[in-house]
C-alpha cells in the first residue's frame, strides 16, 4: 500500500507548503511545529489500518462497547532529523514503545557516500507493529538499513514507512527492498540532485529543525 496524502485536499497541503517556503523556514520553531502537526495527521491516517478489539468501557451511566487499538506500535525514528515528526506520532500513540537509530551519510567524495548505522536503542519488535519514521526518503537506503538494524531485535508483524517528502526513486527502492511495508508519504517529488537530495524538496530537515551541524 502506498498512500500519498497531499493527493487529497486537506490542511496537510498548507503545512507542507510552509515547510518548503524558504522565507518561513527561517522561523525554526514554526518549522518544527509544522513537522509535528503533519506527524499527527499521518498518525491518524496510519491508525485507520491498525487492528482493533472490542473493550467494555464503564461510563457514569452504563457500559459501552468501544473499539480500541489492539496493541500499541513501536515508533522507530532516525536521529536527529526524525524527532519532530516522531513527536507528532507520539502525541497520538500515547503509550507506544519507542526506538531510536543513528544513521548518517558518510561521504567518500563530493558526490558519493555510504550509510552508516551507529547507534540503536529499541525494545523487542518481535510480533509488533513497527512504524519507521524519517522526514526525507531520498534514496531509501538509510530507511532500509535502519530496518535491517532493527531486525536484530525481532521480526515485526507489520511495517509502516512514514516520511514527509520522498523522491520517486526512494519510493521505488523501498517497494523493491521492503515489499511488505505500507508506505505513507505526505508528498512525492520527481527527482534527486547530484548529491542525492530531493528536488524540489525542502532542504535539510534536521538542520531546519535543530540548527546546522558540523
Amino acid at each position: 500500500m502506498l498512500q500519498i496524502l497531499t493527493q487529497q485536499s486537506s490542511i496537510i497541503n498548507d503545512f507542507l507548503a510552509e515547510l518548503r517556503d524558504v522565507s518561513i523556514q527561517k522561523d525554526r520553531a514554526r518549522f518544527r511545529k509544522n513537522v509535528e502537526r503533519i506527524g499527527e495527521i499521518m498518525a491518524y491516517e496510519v491508525s485507520k489500518y491498525l487492528d482493533r478489539t472490542e473493550v467494555s468501557v464503564q461510563t457514569p451511566l452504563g457500559q459501552h462497547a468501544s473499539m480500541l487499538q489492539k496493541e500499541q506500535p513501536v515508533l522507530a525514528t532516525v536521529l536527529r532529523a526524525g524527532l519532530a515528526l516522531h513527536h507528532g506520532f507520539l502525541n497520538y500513540f500515547d503509550h507506544a514503545d519507542n526506538a531510536y537509530v543513528s544513521a548518517y551519510r558518510k561521504h567518500t567524495n563530493l558526490h558519493e557516500f555510504e550509510i552508516v548505522v551507529e547507534y540503536l536503542a529499541t525494545p523487542s519488535i518481535e510480533g509488533r507493529t513497527l512504524i519507521l519514521i524519517d522526514p526525507m526518503l531520498a534514496t531509501g537506503r538509510s530507511m532500509f538499513l535502519t530496518y535491517k538494524a532493527l531486525l536484530t531485535k525481532g521480526k515485526p508483524s507489520r511495517v509502516f514507512v512514514v516520511s514527509l517528502i520522498a523522491s520517486e526513486q526512494g519510493v521505488e527502492y523501498i517497494q523493491k527492498h521492503m515489499p511488505n511495508a505500507d508506505i505513507f508519504i505526505a508528498a512525492v517529488d520527481p527527482s534527486l540532485d547530484e548529491n542525492s537530495y530531493i528536488v524540489p524538496g525542502l532542504g535539510d530537515a534536521g538542520d531546519l529543525c535543530f540548527g546546522e551541524k558540523l
